[in-house]
């Protein structure tokens, strides 16, 4: 059935992803960051202008999620960009690697009226945390995380919501109860688990995403370790009940193919929210890792309302609603609902 034109272009999004940094301080083996040159802190950076453009086109806006493959905490412009947001009653909050969570940055984020913080922690050892997170220390984000709880019980607030954020890998699942159990110790709400966001099998073997295919390849547990991730999800999932720690889980193996509604997309988020990088490439979602593997539209050049409605996002969206998918959205563990 074919997708009706008003489909193709839905109404205005309510909630945005928004790359505010392309830098990072660390080299993690599962992100894209690792495997392409560096950007410095400020070429990285999403300037306060575009950021306010985007947000203020966007009338409807309620939520906004300040992150991309950058570390939020070295954009220059963080905490303007939170209070501009937080002014107008939209929610926010990102992903943090942590390193640079000090007590004086987790206060101010408290006192911003941050909606949620997601801390990554993929280990609960510092062997393999740090095997994970090239560079960073795990006893300096554990000591972070800490402070940044009792940064909101000092200013007696429910807010941000923190989760700790666990990508499970073949490397460092059996750690999933033992990072539950310092959640609860830490007095942590929840624990987040995902599956790695790509398997990069729509690339070239030998091309220039040949290293993180690989990676994805080794590690991935929907490659033949379901059984034992399933093992150890059941084992932290009682630790969780037991603690009263929220723990969410991912699926370990695809589930079979469900009949659609008419008008029913493969995939959510091109219609109901958007990505954009820290210099202005309109993505889909963020799962795509890569401006050069799509791109809508440039909010450098074009308003984002036009990108919305242009051309290039429908034909991305017919192929979500009649088929078949877009290339980049075959190997995407949320398209696959693995994520």
């Amino acid at each position: 059935m074919a997708a009706s034109p008003a489909s193709l272009a839905p109404p205005l999004p309510r909630e945005i992803q928004l790359e505010v940094t392309g830098a990072c301080n660390l080299a993690c083996r599962m992100c894209l960051v690792r495997y392409r040159p560096k950007l410095g802190r400020a070429a990285g950076a999403m300037c306060l202008h575009t950021f306010r453009r985007v947000v203020d086109e966007l009338p409807a806006l309620e939520k906004i999620t300040l992150q991309g493959l950058g570390e939020p905490l070295l954009a220059p412009d963080l905490h303007r960009m939170i209070e501009h947001a937080t002014a107008r009653g939209i929610r926010v909050g990102f992903n943090t690697n942590g390193m640079l969570l000090s007590p004086t940055r987790a206060r101010r984020l408290v006192a911003a009226g941050l909606g949620w913080l997601h801390v990554s922690l993929d280990g609960a050892t510092a062997e393999t945390y740090e095997s994970i997170r090239d560079g960073a220390l795990f006893e300096r984000v554990c000591a972070n995380i800490r402070g940044l709880v009792a940064a909101r019980r000092e200013a007696r607030s429910e807010l941000p919501v923190v989760s700790l954020v666990f990508v499970s890998m073949r490397r460092n699942v059996r750690e999933l109860p033992a990072l539950v159990r310092l959640a609860a110790r830490w007095g942590v709400e929840r624990v987040w688990v995902q599956n790695l966001s790509h398997s990069f099998s729509d690339t070239d073997p030998a091309g220039a995403y040949a290293e993180i295919r690989a990676f994805a390849a080794d590690e991935a547990l929907w490659n033949g370790d379901e059984g034992l991730a399933a093992e150890v999800f059941a084992a932290a999932r009682t630790e969780a009940d037991r603690l009263g720690v929220e723990l969410r889980l991912p699926r370990l193996a695809e589930p079979p193919p469900t009949p659609r509604e008419p008008g029913e997309p493969a995939c959510g988020w091109p219609f109901t929210s958007a990505y954009v990088t820290h210099d202005g490439h309109v993505q889909p979602c963020c799962m795509v890792m890569g401006d050069d593997r799509v791109s809508l539209g440039d909010v450098g050049t074009t308003p984002f309302a036009a990108i919305w409605r242009g051309d290039a996002y429908r034909e991305f969206r017919r192929g979500l609603l009649e088929g078949p998918p877009p290339a980049v959205c075959e190997g995407c563990s949320l398209y696959r609902r693995l994520f």
